[in-house]
């Protein structure tokens, strides 16, 4: 066997079996738990898909310090300061100072930089200046990031970004009443240039006869050079060139194992278009990647989300590779037959509906490495490509990830919140014998029919709702799912037994919509991520609109509110009604509209409900925000010294993973 760079973590159980006691959390700290995942399934591939995962993986983590320096253009030389100081530090490490300096090293890993994954807002360590300035300058000066120059240098340029509340404080502003660009400390922008600025430069871009559009802006910074705006771009022998070769190095090795021509494609189409940072390459990729349904193993690998970005044009790195849940797909496979009378039969505006459902395919998969984006915090389900033409003339490909929604469950159980939560003893029952069917379905109707239904209006380009896009998309795609899952038809084609998944789902949803879901709030705030406020947007709508027929109804008992659903049929109207607006906003371009939804129902927050779920929170002792570390791929070499096969690790330190990574998967300098 050999290794690269192996961690000296436990494994839990066999390599490749963990045991039925299996230790789901592997850290706890501020809001946060960091739980493992397992990856069933691995040892039942062939030794090519294996070497391919394992490739693709290398890759996989080769951009981490990527989102590092997108979100934030300090975050690099903080983590590397504190990871100094964390491996170096010899004075006393059980002093209250240094354990607090422990604790924001870990928020920063979790969150891939200063500011929170969720939230948006700054952390603000919890030890001081004087103690960060003598902890530093007990390190030896070659021990620390030094592209800003000597060690004063250093500390100049990073303690007022970590210590000053009032600057960088929000890693994206979507407060429409400001400059979202100025007001955002996200790294995609040069300091100074303004909103304004962007939309008209990225706006000339776009023309009413381009039907097929690239996404303008999604690989690049927009920077000003001698007064004009100009891009660089993340490619090969451009910004980010340090990284994107290893991540191209490994995905030339991934090559020689593509399980089919398809695949080989797609793989040799992301490496062109790493090595041009063209977007039009990057759309004939995305093309092949959609067609490619045949592959038992999958990834992604690339900028593709837009979510930080507050204007939607700039994308983050991201990385997964997975395989497909043969038994599980099945389910999701109904679904795609039946794709077209989904549409069909959909609430929205007929003229908004597509005449012909293409390429949509969805499966479930079992993620075997997260990266970029995906990591630590992980999504449970995915739709792309993003691109609106795209999905229409080729269509788009779903996943839901069923090992890390497994993972979530198994980690929750026995935590008191639906003793908490839960007024009635039916919504318990309920959610408890097919919770997590109801999660599944869910998601699955959410990634592979939601996003991928409906059509924009002749001369809607898809960038008209700015800020509120993601919101509104995200509600288009949750609403989609909630109307379906209480259809008669998916009780006829056999994906639930009978509709009271629906239900379960309904109670649930609207709860955390209305409700719980504030715990991942901080006092005063108002809700800026965007999935929050899409819940929010439909919980409050729903209420509100149904207030005379008591569809949902808050209810207090011995000083507890409680969320209940009195009429589950009024409420999937409601749901429908909600759809087709939110449709027609989307397809028509109607940003007023659309920000009066979103700022009328998504963003406010009740103070004394709020503090009253922080409190009932607080005493179960529970963290609102999980993420993971990955397991780890050992590869076995054979006499000849190639790869034969590969086996499966599975380790216990947070700490160690993260440590393992800055000093083994870090290829940028810290100032870029």
């Amino acid at each position: 066997m050999i290794t690269t760079g192996i961690l000296s973590g436990c494994a839990s159980g066999s390599k490749e079996n963990p045991k039925d006691d299996f230790t789901w959390q592997v850290d706890r700290f501020d809001d946060v738990k960091v739980l493992k995942y397992q990856v069933p399934g691995f040892e039942t591939l062939n030794p090519d898909q294996k070497i391919l995962i394992y490739y693709l993986s290398q890759a996989a983590l080769c951009g981490r310090d990527i989102l590092y320096d997108q979100n934030f253009k300090y975050n690099l030389p903080i983590r590397r300061t504190l990871e100094a100081v964390y491996i170096n530090y010899e004075g006393d490490r059980a002093a209250e100072e240094f354990k607090a300096l422990e604790k924001y090293l870990k928020k920063i890993w979790f969150a891939n930089g200063i500011h929170h994954h969720y939230s948006m807002d700054k952390f603000i360590p919890e030890f001081s200046e004087q103690y960060f300035d003598n902890v530093v300058n007990s390190i030896p000066e070659d021990k620390l990031p030094l592209d800003f120059g000597k060690k004063d240098h250093l500390l100049a340029v990073i303690k007022p970004a970590m210590f000053d509340p009032e600057l960088y404080k929000k890693r994206v502003c979507l407060d429409s009443d400001k400059d979202m660009i100025v007001n955002s400390a996200m790294n995609y922008y040069e300091e100074g240039i303004t909103q304004t600025e962007v939309e008209e430069f990225y706006g000339k871009m776009v023309t009413d006869d381009d039907l097929t559009p690239v996404s303008y802006g999604l690989n690049s910074k927009l920077v000003k050079d001698n007064g004009q705006l100009v891009e660089r771009k993340w490619k090969l022998c451009g910004m980010y060139s340090q990284t994107i070769d290893k991540i191209l190095f490994w995905l030339n090795k991934a090559l020689p194992y593509a399980e089919n021509e398809v695949q080989k494609k797609t793989i040799q189409q992301l490496i062109s278009y790493y090595k041009s940072g063209d977007l039009k390459t990057f759309d004939e990729y995305s093309v092949t990647w959609v067609k490619d349904t045949v592959s038992e193993v999958d990834f992604v690998n690339g900028f593709i989300e837009v979510y930080g970005d507050p204007l939607g044009y700039k994308a983050s790195w991201e990385a997964i590779v997975n395989f497909k849940n043969i038994e599980a797909t099945k389910r999701t496979e109904t679904i795609s037959e039946w794709a077209q009378w989904f549409e069909d039969n959909s609430p929205i505006d007929n003229k908004f509906k597509k005449k012909e459902v293409k390429g949509v395919s969805a499966k479930v998969i079992t993620v075997a490495t997260l990266g970029g984006d995906y990591f630590p915090p992980t999504p449970i389900g995915i739709n792309l490509p993003n691109s609106d033409w795209i999905r229409r003339d080729h269509g788009s490909k779903s996943v839901t990830i069923e090992n890390i929604t497994h993972a979530y469950s198994q980690a929750s159980k026995g935590d008191g919140f639906a003793d908490e939560f839960v007024l009635r003893e039916d919504d318990k029952e309920r959610m408890e014998k097919y919770g997590s069917l109801a999660d599944n379905l869910h998601t699955d109707l959410h990634e592979c029919l939601g996003h991928g239904s409906g059509v924009l209006a002749p001369g809607v380009k898809g960038d008209e709702l700015k800020n509120y896009g993601s919101t509104l998309e995200e509600a288009r795609a949750d609403l989609f799912a909630l109307y379906y899952l209480a259809d008669p038809k998916m009780v006829e084609i056999g994906l639930i037994p009978n509709l009271d998944v629906a239900k379960a789902e309904y109670a649930k949803y609207m709860m955390n919509g209305l409700m719980t879901q504030l715990t991942r709030i901080q006092p005063g705030k108002n809700v800026e991520e965007s999935h929050m406020r899409n819940r929010k947007l439909i919980a409050e709508w729903c209420y509100e609109k149904g207030l005379a027929d008591n569809v949902i109804e808050k209810i207090v008992e011995n000083g507890k509110t409680y969320i209940v659903v009195n009429d589950f049929d009024k409420l999937r109207g409601l749901f429908a009604d909600l759809l087709r607006e939110v449709q027609r906003i989307k397809s028509e371009g109607d940003f007023d509209a659309g920000k009066k939804l979103v700022e009328s129902y998504g963003v406010k927050v009740d103070p004394e409900l709020h503090n009253e779920v922080m409190e009932r929170y607080a005493k179960l002792d529970l963290a609102p925000y999980s993420g993971f570390i990955n397991p780890i791929l050992h590869p076995v070499q054979g006499d000849d010294g190639k790869i034969i096969d590969v086996v499966i690790e599975y380790q216990n330190s947070f700490t160690e993973q993260m440590l393992h990574y800055s000093e083994n998967f870090s290829y940028l300098p810290s100032k870029n």
